[in-house]
C-alpha cells in the first residue's frame, strides 16, 4: 500500500519525497519559504514553511521528513499569525527603499509582504544602514537588504566550492560577508553570480551597466554593436509570457533595433570560431599522447578565475581559446576599425549575456588591447529585458528580424554551447571522420547531454580511444579534479561550465527551477535541429573569416590568450 498523509483534512500520496514541504506542494499548496532550495541543504532558518501537526505542535516542513498517516494543516490561525509576525519582524530590519531597489518586483520578502496584506509594520524600524561594496565587476554586495537566510553561502559553498561569503558574528550583529569584512573583488570569488540568482531579496545583485549602454546609443557619435549569446533567446521569452524555451532570437533582434543598437549579431558565430580554435588544440593534444591532464575548456570565464585561484597547476593545460564572446568582440572591433575612422564615429562593442562573469572577463587586462577593450559592456539577458520594458515594446507582438551582414550565418554547433555538454558535442562534429547525418545522431546518444553533474563518455577517433567528461557547477568540477590529480581517471578533453546545468542556468538569466531549466536546454537543441548548417566548418562566414584580412595570419593574436596569473 502507498504511503499517505492527511493535510488540512484531504489524503495525499508520497513516496520519493524527502520533506514536509514537497508532500504539501504535491497537494497544490504553495508553503512560504525564504531558505529553501531543492539543490542546496537544509537550513530551516526563516519558519515561514511552519505547519501544524494534530496536537498544535508547530514543525518546519522543509527540515521534517514525511510520515505515513501523518496529520498537518497548513492554514490555522496561529500559523497565519506566526507567518505575518516573522514578516513585521524581517520588515522591520529592513531597507524599505523598495522602490529603487534593483529587485523591485522580483523580492521575494516583497511579495510575501504582498501576499499577506502587510500595509503597516508595528515594531519599530530598527534596519542598519551598511555600506554597499561595489568592487566586483559582476556582483554588488548591499548588506542592509540581508535577511540571513544562507541561500549565498550554502550555494557559494556547497555548489561553487567557493566559500567567498559567509555568516560573521552572533546574535543581533550577524552578518553575510567575507571573511574579515573584505571586498568582494578581494576574495576568491569567481564572478559566477549563483549567490545573486538565489538571493531573495536586493542583497546581492548582479553589477549593471545599462546607464552606459544607454549612454551609447544616445550618442551620434557611437556605433553600437551588439552580439548575443545562444542561451540568451531560450529564456529572454519568459519575462514576456512565452514558454520557457521558446526560440525568441529574431523578435530579440527586432526589440534592440528598436532600442536603438545600430547592428545586431548571433555570438553562435564566435562559438564556432572557437570551435575551430578548440579542436585544433585537441588534435595536437592527442597527438603528442597521454598526460596527466586533459585538455579542459575555456569558454566559461568563472571556471578560469576558479583555475587561478584553486587551481593554478592546471592552467597551462586550459585551452588558450578565447570564450565565443571575446573571439567575436574581437573580430567585431577590427572589422569596424577602418570604418570608424572613414566615418568619424567609434565603435561600442555591447554583448547581451545570460551570465554574471561575463562582465569580469570584458574588463581583463588581457582582452585589452592598445587601450581599447574588444567588448565595452556586457549587458544580463535581465537587463535587456528592462531595457524593452522601459521603452514599452510589445515584445510578442514583433516581427522576427535576422542579424546584419556580413556575420547573418551560424552553424547549430554554436547554438547549442549555452547547454552544459553543448561544447564537447560542437567539438566532435569537428573532429570524427564520419559527418553523415547518422553519425552526428550518433553523438547525441553518447551520454553527453542532460543534467547530470558530471557525466563521461568514450569516442574512437581513429586508432585511439577518447575520452571525455562534461562537467557543471564548480564543485563538480572540484570532484573531477580529484580522481584526475590522484590517477584514478584519466581523460584527454574535459568541459567545465560553472553554473549548473550551463549557460541556460546562467546568473543573469530569469531566475528558473529544474523543470525550466531543461526546457531551455531542449529549446537550444531544438533550434540545431532546424538549422541548415549542422557544423561549424560548414559556415561559409567562417571560411570567409579565416581568408579574409581580419584572420589570416593573425589567428593567435584576436582568438587566443594567455592569462596572467
Amino acid at each position: 500500500m502507498s504511503k499517505y498523509m492527511i493535510i488540512d483534512g484531504n489524503r495525499v500520496d508520497f513516496d520519493n519525497e524527502k520533506n514536509i514541504l514537497q508532500v504539501v506542494k504535491k497537494a497544490g499548496i504553495h508553503l512560504p519559504t525564504f531558505c529553501y532550495y531543492s539543490d542546496l541543504s537544509i537550513y530551516g532558518a526563516c519558519r515561514m514553511c511552519v505547519v501544524e501537526d494534530k496536537w498544535g505542535g508547530i514543525i518546519a516542513s522543509c527540515s521534517t521528513p514525511p510520515r505515513d498517516k501523518m496529520e498537518i494543516k497548513t492554514n490555522t490561525p496561529k500559523l497565519h499569525q506566526h507567518r505575518k509576525m516573522i514578516l513585521e519582524l524581517l520588515l522591520a530590519a529592513h531597507c524599505s527603499d523598495c522602490t529603487t531597489c534593483e529587485k523591485n518586483g522580483k523580492c521575494r520578502l516583497q511579495e510575501l509582504a504582498g501576499r499577506y496584506g502587510l500595509t503597516q509594520v508595528r515594531f519599530k524600524d530598527e534596519h542598519t544602514v551598511r555600506e554597499i561594496d561595489d568592487s566586483s565587476k559582476s556582483i554588488v554586495r548591499d548588506p542592509s537588504k540581508c535577511i540571513l537566510c544562507g541561500d549565498c553561502v550554502r550555494m557559494c559553498q556547497e555548489v561553487q566550492n567557493v566559500g567567498a561569503i559567509d555568516f560573521a558574528h552572533r546574535g543581533a550583529n550577524m552578518i553575510v560577508s567575507p571573511a574579515f569584512n573584505k571586498k568582494l573583488a578581494e576574495t576568491n570569488c569567481v564572478n559566477c553570480g549563483q549567490c545573486a540568482a538565489v538571493c531573495p531579496t536586493g542583497a546581492i545583485t548582479v553589477a549593471s551597466n545599462l546607464k552606459d549602454v544607454w549612454k551609447a546609443i544616445y550618442d551620434p557619435k557611437k556605433r553600437v554593436v551588439a552580439q548575443v549569446a545562444p542561451a540568451v533567446r531560450v529564456a529572454l521569452g519568459e519575462e514576456f509570457g512565452l514558454n520557457p524555451g521558446k526560440n525568441s532570437i529574431g523578435r530579440i533582434f527586432a526589440a534592440m533595433r528598436m532600442l536603438g543598437f545600430d547592428i545586431v549579431f548571433d555570438t553562435s558565430i564566435g562559438a564556432d570560431l572557437t570551435i575551430m580554435e578548440e579542436t585544433n588544440e585537441l588534435l595536437e593534444t592527442l597527438e603528442k599522447g597521454p598526460g596527466k591532464y586533459p585538455l579542459f575548456t575555456s569558454c566559461c570565464p568563472a571556471w578560469i578565475r576558479y583555475a587561478e585561484t584553486q587551481h593554478p597547476e592546471i592552467l597551462p593545460y586550459i585551452s588558450s581559446c578565447k570564450s565565443p564572446m571575446e573571439m567575436f568582440g574581437a573580430v567585431l572591433k577590427e572589422y569596424y576599425k577602418e570604418q570608424d575612422e572613414k566615418e568619424g564615429v567609434s565603435t561600442v562593442s555591447v554583448a547581451i549575456m545570460p551570465c554574471a562573469a561575463k562582465k569580469s572577463e570584458a574588463a581583463r587586462e588581457e582582452f585589452i588591447r592598445n587601450d581599447v577593450a574588444d567588448v565595452d559592456y556586457v549587458l544580463t539577458t535581465t537587463e535587456l529585458i528592462r531595457m524593452i520594458k522601459e521603452i514599452g515594446i510589445q515584445f510578442n507582438n514583433l516581427e522576427p528580424q535576422a542579424p546584419n551582414m556580413p556575420f547573418s550565418i551560424s552553424s547549430g554547433s554554436g547554438v547549442i554551447f549555452g547547454a552544459t555538454g553543448g561544447v564537447t558535442e560542437a567539438a566532435l562534429r569537428r573532429v570524427v571522420a564520419d559527418k553523415s547525418p547518422t553519425s552526428l545522431k550518433e553523438i547525441e546518444y553518447l551520454g553527453i547531454r542532460g543534467f547530470e553533474s558530471i557525466k563521461v563518455a568514450e569516442v574512437p577517433l581513429g586508432d585511439k580511444v577518447v575520452r571525455l567528461a562534461v562537467v557543471s557547477g564548480l564543485g563538480n568540477a572540484e570532484k573531477l579534479l580529484e580522481v584526475i590529480e590522484s590517477g584514478e581517471e584519466h581523460f584527454d578533453f574535459v568541459e567545465v561550465m560553472a553554473c549548473p546545468g550551463g549557460c541556460i542556468a546562467g546568473a543573469g538569466q530569469p531566475f528558473s527551477h529544474r523543470p525550466e531549466k531543461e526546457q531551455r536546454t531542449a529549446g537550444l537543441y531544438k533550434s540545431d535541429s532546424v538549422s541548415q548548417i549542422k557544423l561549424c566548418e560548414d559556415n561559409p562566414v567562417i571560411h570567409d573569416l579565416y581568408e579574409g584580412p581580419i584572420l589570416k595570419d593573425r589567428t593567435h593574436e584576436l582568438l587566443h590568450v594567455h592569462y596572467k596569473h
